[in-house]
């Protein structure tokens, strides 16, 4: 039985294909589209997964949507009542595009489908609901056959955050939190204030809150936090905007923190990094509480994760280190995209009632894995049509050279098997580096990346390496885990730092591994597995038997504002409009210095929009 699960029209659409429980095909629309996270209906992530199974629409038993858009519609309606007069102005903006589009989704999606595969019947098309689609990415690929479950996001149709329990192929839900109240959205509301993208800038908070003081801790608990000891909360909506307006924040929570919200791409002050801090720190709270609530109540020895803010990897580093869970798994994909998995397993495991067993040691998710892949006969094909220069090497020599350049502080694309799924470049879609490098992290963010300077590298280790480097010893194949740099390894603060503050502490190494090491000692952590990854588990082996170093530098394979890179055609476009060294794609070696430029390129900056 085929079942695709489809992700859209909010933002990170995609769409996974099933085949009997099993996870073939998973892929985000923005990868194709080139837009990042794009929201429309995922027509080019539909095709792939379709072809990755070798099968046409007609095959198909279930086509499952991710949420249900009429309770969606309930709650926009009872929140503009609720507010009322306020508002009106979102009201007449939204309504439009909801009584034309939205609110008549299987209609449209019917029309989506027939415009991919016209022949033979469309299948029974399903709704699951926005958290239970979260519950199950969360569950039902996890390694547990029992588990209590977390889900902490923006919002769904109601529930900003829910609880579950996992048993076998069954989801029980034990308690939710409905919106406005949401965490998700609080963390928004102060990436919108400190001048970062909403949907998008989260992450940027989270790696400058490190740089700053948590003077606002208290601040958050006496005016827009009510917070329980057991986790759950209120928010007070007289500062927020997100109810009735176009902002996220309004001139009382202005006034709260002294300052409007900065101007994207102007300088950041300590104010940002204070406030970063600070939510941060409440965001740790509140999720550990919740942690312990659920493990209280249900007596669970593991606990899944899924929700955008379960991509941070902080807190979910804090629940781990804390307990009370033996284990803790947190979907990949863990936000919107991800619900076009749990959509598809939930009609798989709940609906159609299929036996699930799990050994508590391998998931299912395979790696992540789950993108196109490019054979070197593709390669080669792009690369001679564009006219590159490239070398073609056997296995041996290809790794041994590229670690060799690696160790000599070359900057490299590598492009390798299938593209991952989620927002995490996993050793499929990478930009790699030496991690004992000190220069490292300065060139790839400005030079490569070109983003902001605060923003932290993650390391990829071998797994059977892990505790030497990191006080971890627990699988972290998704990069979703941080946990600090052993104490032998880090270098103590010298005298003069001590007169430094903020983006200047950054220059200042904190470990032999300086390029991973963030300023407070921390790193998020991917650890390297030979089954689901062998090729760049093969790399960092190469690189530890020439170096003695089981650690490289890995961030995604994509500049500011672009989607990571899906096809050989973007991995060298980018390569090109950036000062990487070397590009590796398959088998093929692609030398900076032996091409040349690029005959029609546009500046990538006005291309993509920054996020």
């Amino acid at each position: 039985m085929y079942i695709l699960g489809v992700s859209a029209f909010y933002h990170d659409s995609a769409a996974c294909l099933v085949k009997d429980g099993e996870i073939i095909a998973a892929a985000q629309e923005e990868r194709f589209t080139r837009k990042k996270h794009d929201a429309s209906f995922p027509e080019n992530a539909v095709r792939y997964c379709l072809d990755a199974g070798g099968i046409r629409l007609s095959d198909l038993t279930y086509i499952v949507f991710y949420d249900k858009p009429l309770l969606k519609f309930e709650r926009l309606l009872e929140t503009y009542l609720s507010f009322a007069p306020k508002g009106l102005r979102s009201f007449l903006m939204s309504m439009p595009v909801w009584l034309k589009e939205k609110l008549f989704q299987k209609t449209l999606l019917l029309q989506e489908f027939k415009e991919i595969d016209s022949a033979g019947p469309t299948p029974t098309i399903l709704f699951s609901e926005h958290h239970e689609s979260h519950a199950a990415s969360a569950f039902f690929p996890s390694p547990y056959q029992n588990a209590a479950v977390l889900c902490l996001d923006g919002v769904g149709e109601w529930a900003t955050s829910s609880a579950w329990m996992g048993k076998g192929n069954r989801l029980e839900p034990l308690w939710e939190m409905p919106f406005p109240h949401s965490l998700g959205l609080l963390y928004s509301a102060i990436t919108y204030h400190t001048g970062f993208k909403v949907n998008s800038g989260e992450y940027k908070v989270m790696g400058l809150a490190p740089y700053g003081e948590p003077k606002y801790v208290q601040t958050i608990y006496d005016h827009l936090m009510d917070l329980k000891e057991d986790g759950t909360f209120r928010l007070n909506m007289e500062y927020f905007d997100y109810c009735t307006g176009l902002a996220m924040t309004n001139r009382r929570f202005d006034q709260l923190f002294g300052a409007p919200p900065r101007e994207p791409e102007t300088p950041l002050t300590q104010l940002q990094m204070d406030m970063a801090r600070s939510v941060q720190e409440v965001t740790e709270e509140v999720m550990s509480r919740l942690s312990r609530t659920l493990h209280r109540e249900t007596g669970a020895e593991y606990l899944c994760m899924a929700g955008g803010v379960a991509l941070n990897c902080v807190g979910n580093g804090r629940i781990l280190r804390e307990g009370p869970f033996k284990g803790i798994w947190i979907q990949p994909a863990a936000g919107d995209a991800g619900g076009a998995i749990g959509a598809a397993l939930a009609t798989w495991y709940q609906y159609e009632g299929k036996p699930r067993a799990a050994s508590n040691r391998e998931d299912a998710m395979k790696g992540s894995y789950l993108g196109p892949e490019f054979s070197d006969t593709q390669v080669e094909e792009f690369l001679n049509h564009q006219g590159a220069g490239y070398i073609r090497l056997d296995d041996e020599e290809l790794f041994d050279q590229v670690a060799a350049e690696m160790a000599a502080g070359k900057v490299i694309g590598w492009f390798q098997g299938r593209m991952e799924f989620g927002p995490r470049a996993l050793g499929g879609r990478s930009i790699i580096g030496d991690a004992r490098n000190t220069q490292m992290q300065a060139v790839m963010n400005l030079k490569i990346k070109f983003r902001e300077s605060f923003r932290p590298f993650a390391p990829s280790v071998l797994r059977e390496n892990v505790s030497e480097y990191f006080e971890m010893d627990v699988d972290s194949p998704y990069m979703l885990l941080v946990a600090p740099v052993v104490q032998s390894r880090c270098l103590p603060m010298p005298a003069e730092a001590n007169k430094l503050w903020g983006i200047d502490l950054l220059n200042v190494p904190r470990s032999d591994i300086p390029a991973v090491t963030h300023i407070d000692y921390s790193a998020r952590v991917q650890t390297v597995h030979e089954d689901t990854n062998p090729r760049y588990h093969r790399l960092l082996k190469t690189f530890e038997a020439l170096t003695g170093c089981a650690v490289i530098v890995n961030t995604s394979f994509n500049v500011r504002g672009e989607p990571i890179v899906c096809t050989p055609e973007d991995a060298y476009r980018c390569f090109m409009r950036t000062e990487m060294d070397l590009l590796v794609l398959g088998n093929h070696l692609v030398y900076k210095v032996d091409q040349k430029p690029l005959e029609t390129d546009a500046d990538w900056r006005k291309e993509f929009v920054l996020d």
